[in-house]
């Protein structure tokens, strides 16, 4: 069965962020997906430092780069902090780019963030992509911001916007169907 992650650079109690991770999740499950979502505060990363990499690397970076090197598609959302992704995010995505597992180089990689803005994170999406295509992650085309974030779901965590909400359904259309060759 094909695998799906999805992944929030927030782990904020009532992020935005995470509601579109998980409804992310759920669309790729009634496609026949096996999703879950990563809860970063699983996967407890010390700040990157090449030092570190002499002595003892941090085993949970080595078990979710073997994660997203399984995963056939993996989908980042991250909120726009000062113009770009969250340090939690970058400090991540750092870490599983030395662990020698290919982490970046099997799945499809899709993008998205929720602001509380109106702008719909559209800096944060810019750099998720130059991050990501640095490191040859293929990437779905479809970037999905969302603003508004306190009315960008209903009570049962579905999109609110229709127009969104089929943009978001298009980006899961896009993540399940490519395959990288």
């Amino acid at each position: 069965m094909a695998k799906f992650l999805a992944v929030s650079g927030s782990i904020r109690q009532g992020s935005y962020n995470v509601e579109l991770a998980h409804y992310m999740v759920r669309r790729a499950q009634e496609k026949g997906w096996d999703a879950e979502y990563i809860d970063l505060h699983d996967y407890p990363m010390p700040l990157f430092n090449e030092d570190l990499e002499q002595g003892e690397k941090p085993e949970c970076a080595l078990a979710l780069a073997k994660r997203f090197a399984e995963a056939d598609a993996v989908f980042l959302a991250s909120p726009e902090y000062n113009g770009s992704v969250t340090p939690i995010l970058k400090n991540t995505i750092d870490w599983l780019t030395r662990q020698g597992q290919g982490a970046f180089s099997h799945a499809i990689f899709g993008i998205g963030s929720v602001s509380s803005g109106a702008l719909a994170g559209v800096m944060a999406l810019s750099h998720m992509r130059d991050i990501l295509s640095k490191l040859s992650a293929l990437m779905a085309p479809t970037p999905l911001g969302i603003g508004m974030g306190a009315t960008a779901f209903n009570e049962e965590g579905e999109i609110a916007d229709p127009r969104i909400k089929a943009r978001a359904d298009k980006l899961v259309d896009e993540l399940t169907s490519i395959k990288r060759g």
